[in-house]
């Protein structure tokens, strides 16, 4: 088990709480410690605000590109 990995799935939560829930948990990250989001859609919108907002502070991969879920990895740095 990975203790540096932190998984937030957000295909129940309402669109419209998913980036604040998504950052509460950032700020409280530490370098090293990786948030894997699991989406019902592309989070190509979240890529531009952590591109926006935390440009440097991050690495972005992508495990999976639906059709179904998108899950991705932010790696705090």
């Amino acid at each position: 088990m990975n203790t540096n990995l932190i998984t937030l799935d957000l295909r129940e939560m309402h669109p419209i709480y998913r980036h604040d829930k998504i950052f509460e948990f950032w700020e409280k990250m530490t370098p090293g410690e990786v948030l894997q989001i699991i989406n019902d859609h592309n989070p190509k919108p979240l890529h531009y605000q952590f591109e926006a907002e935390q440009k440097g502070k991050y690495e972005w991969g992508t495990v999976e590109e639906g059709p179904k879920d998108w899950i991705v990895n932010i790696k705090r740095i």
